[in-house]
């Protein structure tokens, strides 16, 4: 890669690019256990596992998979909280050959069915607690992760009876092939899957490593809140711990009094996580006496980090949250503020290995000057390889070798990027994506509901919360309450609206089109 402005703000000896490595996510697992079997890869509550133990687990699970019919290619749903399950079953549908398909555990049926219709999943490994949410999505076989200790139901198996007996043999690795369909909106209609290969994460795993201060192995305790399901915590969590050698202190859900627990009871060195995550840090009485100083690396993502937030950390803790870019569609991570040169107010600088320019937003093609704001694009060996089963969106979205990100931002003249606006129309609600269509959608289900729109609101402790404006047909009604648990059994919690607001009529284009902006701040 030619030089670029931001070159000259990595730290001291750091490469500018990070070279083509060649293997999977399963052979990344393979040579940390190699260097250090011993080391712990996970906490969970009491348990404590290794890498060897990982490693060994990964391999009988990939073998029980191959059992059971899995083949090369074939796409397995992966309904888990954060547990060492979820790691295990993650690698061992790599080491099947599989292809995982990462749901939020928040999900309900409805959004469930939606991506395993659409991956054409032959598998599902689900925790016993949520399978509820997943029955009837017409896979083959459900293994199930008994985290509350109750038998499997019909036609269902337990994941310690897939790991038990004789397995096929693994195939061998392909790093080309899909590792993860990572499920993500865009601006209007139902989740697409994002196409990663184990190139594209192998590659943003060794680009977060390269970009960094180096950390020795077995250094880091790093609090495991975000979902491994979400492109964040799986690759800046679980595949990079695995590949640096840290220990995932995970945490199933964000609990704050477990979670400042866990701070104190495990010397937390590290802690990626969203905006909301840091407000009820701050907000938790005596904070200052749960060891927050032992932490090195704040790390926030998912959705804008408010300067008030960043700025209070500072003075209560001395400790600076570093806020960077990324999306679904690049594995996640392309843009990092480097902690010996943090700007604040952008999301740093491009990664090793990755361009980015502003183009036009009219045409998309030239490429603005410094200080102007325009489309954010991105080039690097982290970028998808395309929209699952969607030529159309995946030539809309890759375009000459360049991601069309459809955020705004602009670049200052030392190669510092800022978001000035995200994807058009899209709301962030702890970091979660929320599309209005999908909401609408629901809306639009209710028997008295005419018309719908969803907007994002300011909200002081989610970032934005999903506000509904609707219009009623003639001579029904329905009231804000009755609507809200109308979505509420169709929608994850995330995505439920915090307020409803009627009107006559939506407001619309010339062409009859709901305007959603004109909706904003009403």
């Amino acid at each position: 890669m030619e030089p670029r402005p931001w070159h000259r703000f990595y730290r001291p000896g750091a490469a500018t690019g990070i070279g083509d490595d060649r293997i999977t996510l399963v052979d990344m697992l393979r040579r940390r256990v190699a260097a250090s079997p011993d080391l712990p890869a996970a906490i969970y509550g009491e348990q404590v596992v290794s890498f060897a133990q990982v490693s060994a687990q990964v391999d009988v699970m990939g073998r029980g998979l191959v059992r059971l019919g899995l083949a090369p290619g074939d796409r397995v749903l992966l309904m888990v909280p954060n547990c060492p399950a979820y790691i295990v079953a993650y690698y061992g549908i790599l080491a099947a050959g599989g292809t995982v398909v990462p749901v939020n555990p928040l999900y309900v049926p409805r959004e469930v069915a939606h991506i395993a219709a659409d991956s054409g999943a032959r598998m599902l490994v689900v925790a016993d607690a949520i399978r509820e949410r997943a029955a009837g999505i017409g896979v083959e076989r459900t293994v199930v992760v008994r985290m509350l200790g109750g038998a499997p139901g019909a036609g269902e198996i337990a994941m310690e009876d897939v790991m038990a007996g004789e397995g096929g043999a693994l195939p061998p690795g392909n790093p080309d092939a899909p590792a993860s369909l990572q499920y993500t909106g865009g601006t209007t209609g139902l989740p697409k899957g994002a196409v990663l290969t184990h190139r594209n994460l192998v590659a943003n795993v060794n680009q977060l490593a390269a970009f960094a201060e180096p950390v020795a192995p077995g250094a880091e305790r790093v609090l495991t809140i975000l979902p491994l399901s979400h492109v964040f915590g799986m690759t800046c969590c679980m595949h990079l711990g695995i590949a640096q050698g840290n220990c995932l202190v995970l945490q199933p859900r964000f609990d704050i009094d477990a979670v400042m627990a866990a701070i104190r009871r495990h010397k937390i060195t590290a802690f990626p996580g969203v905006p909301t995550m840091y407000v009820a840090v701050l907000n938790y009485p005596r904070a200052e006496e749960y060891g927050i100083d032992s932490i090195r690396s704040l790390s926030s993502g998912g959705a804008p980090l408010p300067h008030q937030v960043a700025d209070t950390f500072v003075h209560r803790f001395g400790a600076s949250i570093g806020e960077g870019y990324g999306l679904s569609e690049a594995s996640p991570v392309t843009h990092s503020n480097p902690g010996w040169a943090r700007r604040e107010g952008t999301v740093g600088i491009p990664l090793p290995d990755t361009d980015a320019r502003i183009v036009d937003l009219e045409t998309g093609t030239r490429v603005l000057p410094p200080g102007e704001d325009g489309e954010l694009c991105i080039r690097g060996p982290q970028v998808m390889a395309g929209y699952w089963n969607q030529p159309e969106a995946t030539a809309a979205a890759l375009r000459d070798g360049w991601l069309h990100t459809g955020d705004i931002a602009r670049m200052d003249a030392d190669g510092y990027f800022s978001i000035v606006d995200r994807k058009k129309d899209m709301i962030i609600v702890s970091g979660y994506n929320v599309y209005p269509r999908e909401v609408e959608e629901v809306l639009y289900q209710h028997p008295a509901v005419l018309e719908a729109a969803a907007v994002g609101v300011a909200d002081g402790y989610r970032g934005e919360a999903v506000q509904a404006h609707v219009a009623l047909k003639p001579g029904q009604s329905v009231d804000a309450e009755a609507l809200v648990a109308f979505c509420r059994e169709r929608l994850a919690p995330f995505k439920i609206p915090r307020q409803v607001h009627f009107h006559p009529e939506l407001p619309k284009s010339g062409a009859g089109k709901i305007l959603r902006r004109a909706l904003q701040g009403r």
